[in-house]
Formats: C-alpha cells, sequence, structure tokens
C-alpha cells in the first residue's frame, strides 16, 4: 500500500495511491497519518477498511497537491557516512559504529515543494536517501527482530548547508535543519511493497544531469541494524523517521565543489518509492517575489 497526504500546505489530508496511480481519499477512516495512526495498527486497520470501502473513496485529481506523506514526526534520525564510496570521496574512514545526528521536524517539506536556501547560503547540498518509517514502539530491540517495528519506506532529500553543517562550531544538526530541508516523498510504501530494500537504486539529478547514482546494497550498516543500534540509545515513536545515508556524488565531494543555486532543479527517486522534484529559491529572491 502507498499512503499519501495531499492538500495545500497545513491543512493536508490522508490518502492512498492505488496500484494503477489514481489517488483516494481515506480520511473517513483516519485523521492523518502520524503516531497515533502507526502506533494503533493503522496500515492493517485500513487494509481492511478499505476492502470493503475503497468503491466509496472519494478520487483526488491529480493536480492537486502532495504534502509530505506523514505529519510531523517525534524526530528525524540520520545516518551519517553509511555509503562505503561516499565516505571515501569525502576522505573519512569507513566509520566503526553507525554516526548518528538529527535532523529537526520542522524541515520536512513536500515531495515537489520548493527548496528555500537559507538567507545568505553559500554550500547548501543534496542528498538522495532511503528513510524508514517505525511502525511501533521501539526500545532495545534486537537486529533479529528489528524488521517487525518497521512501517514502510520513503524517498528523503537529505539537504545539508555545508558551511553551517561543518564549518561553524557545534553539531551537524545546524546544517540539517533549515526550513524545507527534508522533502518526503511522494508516498510511504508499507514494508510488504519492498521485496528487498538492501538492493534498491536511487539517483539525484541536477538540473538534468546525474550527480548521484548508486544501490543501497553499498549501506555499511543494514536497516536491521540500525533500528536495533539507535533503539539502544533513544526510545523509537510510531512515526518516526530514520534516514540512512546517502551515496556518493554529493556537491561537498566534486572537485571543485558545487552547490545549489537559485533556479536549479533537483529531482530524484528510489526503486519502489516514486520520484520527487524540486525547485530551489534563495530566501533573498523569494522574498523579492513576495
Amino acid at each position: 500500500m502507498k499512503l499519501i497526504r495531499f492538500g495545500t500546505i497545513g491543512n493536508e489530508k490522508p490518502g492512498v495511491q492505488l496500484q494503477d496511480g489514481t489517488r483516494i481519499d481515506v480520511s473517513k477512516f483516519t485523521n492523518d497519518y502520524d503516531e497515533t495512526f502507526f502506533g494503533s495498527s493503522g496500515i492493517q486497520s485500513l487494509q481492511k477498511w478499505l476492502e470493503k470501502n475503497q468503491e466509496n473513496c472519494a478520487v483526488i485529481k491529480q493536480s492537486i497537491r502532495l504534502g509530505a506523506p506523514l505529519s510531523r514526526p517525534s524526530k528525524i534520525v540520520c545516518v551519517g557516512l553509511n555509503f562505503a564510496k561516499h565516505a571515501k570521496e569525502g576522505g573519512m574512514e569507513p566509520p566503526k559504529e553507525p554516526v548518528l545526528f538529527f535532523k529537526a521536524s520542522s524541515a520536512i517539506n513536500g515531495p515537489y515543494d520548493n527548496v528555500i536556501l537559507p538567507r545568505g547560503s553559500q554550500k547548501s547540498d543534496w542528498e538522495v536517501e532511503l528513510a524508514l518509517v517505525i511502525g511501533k514502539k521501539a526500545s532495545y530491540v534486537s537486529e533479529k527482530d528489528a524488521m517487525e517495528y518497521l512501517a514502510g519506506y520513503v524517498l528523503h532529500n537529505d539537504i545539508s548547508e555545508r558551511e553551517y553543517q561543518l564549518e561553524r562550531s557545534g553539531q551537524w544538526v545546524k546544517g540539517k535543519s533549515c526550513d524545507t530541508f527534508a522533502p518526503i516523498g511522494p508516498f510511504i510504501a508499507t514494508k510488504d511493497e519492498i521485496q528487498n530494500p538492501h538492493n534498491l537504486n536511487l539517483w539525484l539529478s541536477l538540473n538534468g544531469e546525474i550527480m548521484q547514482q548508486s544501490n543501497t546494497s553499498d549501506m555499511i550498516f543494514y536497516i536491521p541494524k540500525l533500528i536495533s543500534y539507535i533503539s539502544n540509545f533513544m526510545t523509537l515513536l510510531p512515526g518516526d523517521l530514520i534516514s540512512t545515508g546517502t551515496p556518493f556524488g554529493v556537491g561537498l565531494g566534486l572537485d571543485p565543489q558545487k552547490y545549489l543555486k537559485d533556479g536549479d532543479v533537483m529531482e530524484l527517486g528510489i526503486d519502489g518509492l516514486g520520484i520527487s522534484k524540486q525547485f530551489v529559491k534563495s530566501f533573498e529572491n523569494l522574498n523579492k517575489e513576495l
């Protein structure tokens, strides 16, 4: 099943994208895809409800905006340097344990919404990533049981301002959390939709030029390890996101380095998780337009 949210910013409603691409409104079943939904076996209940009620659900016009396919989670936990070739391009040794950092949930953006470069930004970068949606409360989970705590998968563009992240004191979170820096979607694919999450092609293009192209098989730490490891340091709540890292090809790793600018267009995708597209606007030019 593919979960979507649709409508204007701040007024999104829950929907489902069917196999033929038709989108239907399921707001008669649930108010939103949030912690309550995921934590109460909402996916299974929705599947059963649709068996009887799908024909009565309103069809959503393709022209209607898609928002991020889940309501703001309690946290976004990101994994750094989790692709071997990405660590190499950054001149760093592969980590012996997962490198963890947070991204503010206020950065979440729709899959086709504009990405706004923060005021004065010179080094904002792209990062296509596979993100995991947690399906139930997880604390001290074993690797053997970890996949039982997974609700599904979603495409994530982990936009990163490298000056804020690496050149200013403190932790990486400052470079990761600017408004609009977490385009999510277009949909959450429930875990039954993805046969092998460790063999998915993922890619990102900038202005039509492929910048990142890899496969999740290049991950250093696989999904069961990540869920188990993170759950030893914090409780993961239903609807939380874990972003599993980006492959090689980011702007920081190029010679010369290359960063996002006003007018750029990013397009990205992962096998089975659709394609998203974001236009880049600078804070200064956006305010001139307003």
